[in-house]
């Protein structure tokens, strides 16, 4: 029997490039559809408060705490994960920016890392160091320090640069 304080509704969005209609409740986080819904696993969770950056989505090109977003909020959007930057088994040149400059050690944060590291490049092809900083601070890296991924930003801005058309 449906909860009747919370019922189910159907919900239409754009993930990853591919239309996805399901059903969801109003009080479902983003990020436990994606991770339950929609098998995104690189999607973390962690601090479940918008604070750490783990579970950054892009949501119409803007970076998103998943935690902090209700799943209805997404309707008609286009929300872009992770597992869907590869093309045709080619990492983007983001993640192999990240992967050539070992940019990562547990990983935990790394999907994050990535997709700000994609929405900066989309605004401005050629950040200056204060930018890089200024957009991944709102990622978390307990692991590592952060110079292998500033490293990583500066390498993906130069691959899409030389990628351009």
């Amino acid at each position: 029997m449906p909860d009747r304080l919370d019922p189910r509704f159907d919900l239409s969005f754009t993930l990853n490039g591919a239309p996805v209609e399901t059903a969801t409740t109003t009080a479902t986080a983003l990020a436990d559809l994606l991770r339950e819904g929609c098998g995104g696993r690189g999607t973390r969770l962690a601090c479940e408060r918008a604070v750490c950056g783990a579970c950054t989505v892009l949501v119409d090109g803007v970076p998103r705490a998943s935690c902090s977003v209700f799943a209805f909020e997404v309707e008609g959007c286009a929300v872009q994960m992770i597992e869907g930057l590869e093309n045709d088994g080619e990492l983007s040149p983001v993640q192999a920016a990240f992967a050539d400059n070992s940019a990562f050690q547990c990983g935990y944060c790394t999907a994050g890392m990535i997709l700000l590291t994609e929405a900066l490049l989309a605004r401005d092809p050629d950040p200056d160091e204060a930018a890089i900083r200024d957009w991944i601070s709102s990622n978390i890296c307990r692991c590592t320090g952060y110079s292998l991924i500033l490293e990583a930003v500066r390498d993906a801005a130069r691959r899409k640069r030389e990628t351009a058309p």
